[in-house]
Parts: C-alpha cells; sequence; structure tokens
C-alpha cells in the first residue's frame, strides 16, 4: 500500500472581491495555513487556507479560499511526513482553483506560489 491516498478533494469556501476600477495596478500578497487532522482509522484531512489580497486595498479586492483534502493512511507513517506531502497533493488544487476563478473573472489569472514546507518546522498538537 502507498503511504497516503487522496480520495477525494473539495472548495469548502470561497469568498471573492473584485472592486477594483479597471485598469489598476494592484500589489498582491498571500497567506496560507495548512493544517491536518487525524484519526485512528488511518485517515486523515488536510485542511489548505489561503488568503490573497490588495496590499493596498485588501477591502476591494481579495480571495478567500478553504479546501479539504481527504485521505487513507498506511499503518505507521510518520505525522509529519503525511503533513508534507498530502500539502503537496492538496496545493495544486488550490493553484489551479484560483487561477481558473480569476481567469474567468475577466482579470489576468493568479498563480499562487508553491511554499517548501519540508523544511519547515511543524507543530503537532495530539487530542485526547
Amino acid at each position: 500500500m502507498k503511504e497516503f491516498e487522496l480520495r477525494v478533494c473539495k472548495v469548502e469556501s470561497v469568498e471573492f472581491v473584485n472592486k477594483l476600477p479597471p485598469n489598476v495596478k494592484i500589489e498582491l500578497s498571500n497567506k496560507y495555513s495548512y493544517n491536518v487532522g487525524y484519526s485512528k482509522l488511518n485517515t486523515c484531512s488536510g485542511e489548505f487556507k489561503a488568503e490573497i489580497f490588495d496590499k493596498n486595498s485588501p477591502d476591494r479586492f481579495h480571495i478567500n479560499i478553504v479546501v479539504k483534502g481527504f485521505f487513507t493512511t498506511a499503518e505507521g507513517v510518520a505525522k509529519e511526513k503525511l503533513h508534507v506531502k498530502t500539502y503537496e497533493a492538496v496545493f495544486p488544487y488550490v493553484k489551479a482553483f484560483v487561477t481558473n476563478l480569476t481567469a474567468n473573472a475577466g482579470i489576468p489569472p493568479i498563480y499562487i506560489p508553491y511554499i517548501d514546507i519540508s523544511n519547515q518546522s511543524i507543530y503537532r498538537v495530539e487530542m485526547p
């Protein structure tokens, strides 16, 4: 069996505000968070939250999106490894959704940058 398998990926919520006048230049900023919930049944779910907004007018242009991925996992795979691998599986869905949303909205498509989390500290809180 593979270490993990993506079973379902779904957009749970999206908020898109585009109230900018035509031909205005904006300076984008991005914020991401990714959290994984683990079960004792060899499953886990990853929740990716992204905020993309104009630094100068976030009330006039922003995208807030929450995407969830649901995974089956092999027995004994380290949670830190699953955290990174499931992030890598969900990120392309978020990126594609944001790119398609903006392109279909009649504005230049936004391509959110990938962040390599494999070398970053991952904080884990075990629930009782």
